[in-house]
């Protein structure tokens, strides 16, 4: 397996699989790379039912090992909101800024110490022909009052890290690499593949 297709189109999200792949000497190529491709809709309730059929239904596709991920944060004080509606928590048009405005209005008053949340992410590694390889990670921290920094994407500018002192936005994407939700999952997913598929 000499290239990897990683089932995306956020920018951010496929900086973060090139930054581990680069390691690898693997070429990533993403669905920037298969503009003729069918939109996968993701319409499950979990993260992975969501993986799942992103990488299933591209790999069927393709004739080729896929790697997709779902992955949100779920905030404590919101009963797990925005969990897999967190792309689009704000409305069916994607918007970073709208998702945190919500986020933040609704987490109004709430005290520091009942703002608990993690990130969490799933991926599903598909193969024609085998069975689907699943690893997970999560990253602890805070919601954060107000954003802060300019790196990184999504929810990152209120996600606070307490054992960093840092707002996910103000890592380097090396140092985000270490502690993220998709770098704990990336980790385990390459310590479940088997021997000799990663070659």
């Amino acid at each position: 397996m000499n290239e990897v297709l990683i089932a995306t189109k956020n920018k951010g999200k496929l900086a973060e699989f090139e930054a581990v792949f680069k390691k690898q000497e693997l070429r990533v190529r993403s669905l920037f790379d298969f503009p003729e491709l069918p939109e996968i809709l993701e319409d499950g309730t979990t993260f992975h039912a969501n993986a799942a059929k992103k990488a299933e239904s591209l790999a069927r596709y393709l004739h080729k090992p896929v790697i997709a991920d779902d992955s949100g944060l779920v905030i404590d004080a919101l009963d797990g909101a925005p969990g897999v509606y967190s792309a689009r928590y704000a409305g069916e048009e994607k918007s970073d800024e709208a998702n945190i405005e919500k986020v933040l209005s609704e987490l109004e008053g709430v005290p520091m110490q009942e703002r608990s949340a993690r990130f969490f992410c799933v991926i599903a590694f598909s193969r024609p022909g085998k069975e689907t390889l699943f690893a997970e990670g999560s990253c602890q921290g805070l919601i954060a009052t107000s954003k802060t920094g300019r790196n990184g994407f999504g929810y990152d500018p209120i996600f606070y890290v307490p054992d960093l002192n840092k707002t996910m936005a103000e890592l380097s994407q090396e140092e985000k690499n270490t502690i993220s939700h998709r770098g704990q999952a990336l980790a385990s997913f390459k310590r479940k593949l088997p021997k000799g598929e990663w070659e």
